[in-house]
């Protein structure tokens, strides 16, 4: 309890120095990363997973729970105190001690990563709707170049967020926020093949699921 406390709090604080890249005021619960890790609790064969935006690690933690021994998993965080929780997790955790020879963390923004094999599945924890549209079409264009054929990204967005903000937003707010949704919507128009619905989450979510063409 007085680790989840300190996750909590630290998260918290994270959220006050830097809401644009942080986005939300609680770590997800663990009901959303059962959902954003639906699909890849279903793999029956060796899985290359990158994670992006892990924070603190709570869908990391299911993530991990979920892996096999021939499964490789990259973290992208561009939190440098969630970099340092992340490493301890890594070091200290049993659950995640017992991966962290397949695991491999990175403080960058996902913009800068580069990668030697495509990934399996993709899950983001990005805050999308606090972006520009020019830098949520630079993330998408990462997600599919990282994605092998057939692979599946997950990511999650507030439950209506955008859509209220749009309306009741400042003028150049509703513009940014259109552009993002236009973005959004059209790789969901071409890609999703799945929505779950979180309302055990604060504020309660959706999961979107992405496939890419073979």
């Amino acid at each position: 309890m007085p680790s989840l406390l300190k996750e909590y709090a630290e998260f918290f604080r994270q959220f006050r120095a830097r809401y644009e890249t942080t986005g939300a005021i609680l770590p997800s619960s663990r009901f959303l990363a059962r959902a954003l890790t639906r699909p890849l609790a279903l793999h029956t064969r060796p899985v290359r997973i990158l994670e992006v935006g892990p924070g603190t690690g709570p869908v990391t933690r299911r993530i991990v729970g979920l892996m096999r021994p021939e499964d490789r998993l990259d973290l992208v965080e561009l939190n440098d105190q969630f970099v340092a929780i992340l490493r301890d997790r890594l070091d200290s955790e049993p659950q995640f001690r017992a991966v962290a020879e397949q695991t491999r963390l990175h403080h960058c923004p996902i913009q800068e990563f580069r990668a030697d094999k495509p990934y399996d599945f993709i899950i983001s924890g990005l805050p999308l709707n606090n972006f520009s549209p020019e830098l949520v079409e630079e993330i998408f264009d990462c997600f599919f170049r990282l994605l092998a054929p057939e692979g599946v990204l997950s990511y999650f967005e507030y439950m209506f967020l955008r859509a209220v903000r749009m309306r009741v937003g400042r003028r150049n707010e509703r513009q940014r926020l259109r552009g993002v949704d236009q973005v959004v919507s059209r790789y969901l128009s071409r890609y999703r093949f799945r929505r779950d619905w979180v309302f055990c989450n604060v504020p309660p979510a959706w999961v979107q699921h992405l496939r890419r063409d073979g």
